[in-house]
């Protein structure tokens, strides 16, 4: 029977039954979520968050063993990793841009990154289809200057003004672990004035808020591929990190094997396998 990495397509299922080689097969839901964008440094823009793609009833193939590869969160100003789950690829979200220090631009990715308000109102970075939105733009006009929020994976990060950061995309929500989890927010801008009221929120779904006078920015939730928060216009300018990515598998039945030790747990009849760091899985 050829090698299709436990995941087949529709043409290599009816070539496998032609051949008589149609193994025993199972239908399983999964989650992959990659990891966000860091926000940037000094008036930084919102990192974006990672890559969601969700779907049901995928047909994988009883003995094969499918790869899973969970996407680290990227530090200031730096795109997130991506995520994995055999044939699945979720893109990393992209970098805040940064006012004096860095591409002012936000980065292209799952969600775009927010654009710093020193690239004179460019337009953020890009989303994915399928995977996210697009970042905020920044203003470059005063008194607060401020720098677009990160795009998050159920909206586009907010443009700023000139008084405020933009606040990060929301996220989209989950069941498949049994109860409802939102994932993949962007990170808020942050503003020239930096006070609190002139901070960029994170989206919901683990994206952090930028940073303000005598405040660090908010780092993205770990496994939520939630975007970090844009750096402050006066210290602490450092951005947020990105948030972590996860992947969720749930199958009508217990795999045979795992490594990488996700968490398993039960809910609805399904066996549901949570993994927060890089393994496999064999059915």
């Amino acid at each position: 029977m050829p090698s299709y990495s436990g995941i087949w397509s529709l043409p290599a299922q009816m070539q496998a039954k032609a051949a008589g080689n149609w193994p025993g097969n199972v239908l399983v839901d999964y989650l992959v979520v990659a990891g966000g964008g860091g926000g940037g440094y000094d008036r930084g823009a919102g990192g974006g968050a990672g890559g969601f793609r969700t779907a049901s009833d995928l047909l994988v193939y009883l003995g094969s063993t499918i790869t899973v590869t969970v996407g680290g969160g990227g530090d200031q100003y730096t795109d997130g990793s991506n995520s994995v789950f055999g044939s699945v690829t979720c893109i990393g979200g992209g970098k805040g841009g940064s006012a004096s220090s860095g591409p002012a631009l936000g980065g292209s990715g799952g969600s775009g990154g927010g654009t710093a308000s020193q690239a004179g109102g460019g337009v953020g970075g890009s989303g994915t289809s399928g995977e996210g939105n697009d970042g905020g733009a920044g203003v470059d006009a005063g008194p607060d200057y401020g720098s677009g929020g990160g795009g998050g994976a159920g909206a586009a990060g907010q443009d700023a003004t000139s008084t405020k950061g933009g606040d990060g995309g929301a996220g989209l929500s989950s069941s498949i672990s049994g109860s409802s989890v939102t994932y993949a927010g962007g990170g808020g801008g942050s503003s020239n004035t930096s006070t609190l009221a002139t901070t960029g929120v994170g989206g919901a779904g683990g994206g952090g808020r930028s940073g303000y006078s005598g405040i660090l920015a908010v780092d993205g939730t770990a496994n939520t591929g939630g975007g970090g928060g844009g750096g402050g216009g006066s210290n602490p300018k450092t951005g947020g990190a990105g948030g972590s990515g996860v992947v969720i598998i749930s199958a009508p039945q217990a795999a045979g094997s795992t490594t990488g030790s996700p968490t398993v747990t039960t809910s609805g009849g399904r066996t549901i396998y949570t993994f927060t760091s890089s393994g496999s899985i064999t059915f």
